[in-house]
């Protein structure tokens, strides 16, 4: 290497000056590099389900993933180990606060999960129920001479339509009781599904057979205020038409069936925790309305909205199965409506109706009972704690109490 004056130096010139640099045939060998084949496998990237970092990406040209990229045989597949929710969830709902589509797909759910103790109960009852309600309709019919009159169309007898009556009236208190055993044991059901456990008819009954009183006596306090509010308002309307006439009773009954209304409705809501309260908690009657009412409170509206919605998506159900039967059952009555094969036959579709939409209502409310104990009381937290234990212990945290 030669300097400014032309003489031969060691040093190499500074960078920038002529001559630096390496060496003539300095550098790699021929046909240095990696070995064939090196370099990242094809569709190389982030596991799926992770987001790649901004500009991350194959470089222009190079083919995408081929199809089936994952881990490879044997090793577990990218995210979470198999069974590891991100929610909680041991039974028919996460163990969190609920969703209109929770309490839904949960009372749906925990009928599919324990059909015996759901579907199986329910048509049991209702079938007693029915077959009892028919013999207290039909029972009467058969007593009078006209009965066979009546089959043919020709119009029944006063007595005839009044022990008819009766007996509909019986069998509605038939209904009313077989209702309340009914949502009873199966909210024993649904109080057990919550965590992923089954029971079986005789279980659930015995469950609520210490209870069984306490539900029968909120059933009749409810219907005597019931009958009390309706006889106060016909009254009013009696006394109001015996001094103004008509019009007088329209103007004054109006607003209070209006009012009747709309305070039936919210005490039908408040009060619509108090049967889970009296199963699960085994509350007494009036602390289990107090405390209905607590919890209703705090979230009035959300409860009616989803309670409605609930009703009438089994009031559709119901009629859907219902509406075809009684129509038979009707033009098997003839002008009367009374015979014995169009009462068989209506009683058929109210039976397959109850079937299908008893449980589910049940659940709806047992469900929205438990969700606002979660949002009111953090009582998710105490569900996750004792989710783990046996089936029958997990009963014993519904009784637990908020601070």
């Amino acid at each position: 290497m030669t300097n400014d004056a032309g003489g031969y130096s060691p040093y190499p010139p500074p960078p920038g000056q002529p001559g630096y640099g390496p060496p003539p045939g300095y550098g790699p060998p021929p046909g240095y590099g990696p070995p064939p084949g090196y370099g990242p496998p094809p569709g190389y990237g982030p596991p799926p389900g992770y987001p790649p970092p901004p500009g991350y990406g194959p470089p222009p040209g190079y083919p995408p993933p081929p199809p089936g990229y994952g881990p490879p045989p044997g090793y577990p597949p990218y995210g979470p180990p198999p069974g590891y929710p991100m929610t909680f969830k041991p039974g028919v709902i996460p163990l969190r606060p609920l969703s209109i589509s929770d309490i839904f797909n949960g009372a749906v759910g925990y009928v599919r999960a324990n059909p015996k103790a759901t579907l199986g109960l329910t048509t049991v009852v209702v079938v007693v129920a029915q077959v009892i309600s028919l013999l207290l309709q039909i029972g009467p019919l058969t007593t009078f001479s006209d009965f066979n009159s009546t089959l043919q169309g020709d119009t029944p007898s006063p007595e005839a339509l009044a022990l008819v009556s009766a007996g509909s009236l019986a069998g509605v208190i038939v209904a009313a009781l077989s209702g309340v055993l009914l949502s009873g044991m199966l909210t024993v059901v649904v109080g057990r599904a919550v965590f992923g456990g089954t029971i079986t008819i005789g279980e659930a009954w015995q469950r609520l057979r210490g209870r069984f009183w306490a539900l029968l006596g909120l059933t009749a306090l409810e219907a005597l205020a019931f009958g009390l509010l309706g006889a106060i308002i016909a009254l009013i309307v009696v006394i109001a038409a015996s001094a103004g006439g008509g019009v007088a009773a329209f103007v004054v009954g109006a607003p209070l069936v209006l009012a009747a209304i709309v305070g039936l409705v919210y005490a039908a809501t408040v009060l619509l925790f108090a049967p889970p309260l009296i199963v699960l908690e085994q509350q007494r009657i009036f602390a289990a309305i107090a405390r209905s009412f607590a919890l209703v409170k705090g979230d009035f509206w959300r409860v009616l909205g989803i309670w409605l919605l609930a009703g009438i998506v089994a009031s559709l159900v119901a009629a859907a199965v219902g509406i075809p039967f009684g129509i038979v059952g009707g033009l098997l009555g003839g002008p009367a409506g009374i015979s014995i094969p169009g009462l068989i036959v209506s009683a058929i579709g109210s039976v397959i109706g109850q079937i299908i939409t008893a449980p589910f209502n049940a659940g709806v409310v047992v469900l929205l009972y438990t969700d606002r104990r979660i949002r009111a009381e953090a009582f998710d937290l105490v569900l996750q704690t004792g989710a783990a234990g046996p089936a029958e212990s997990t009963d014993q945290l519904w009784l637990t109490r908020p601070r």
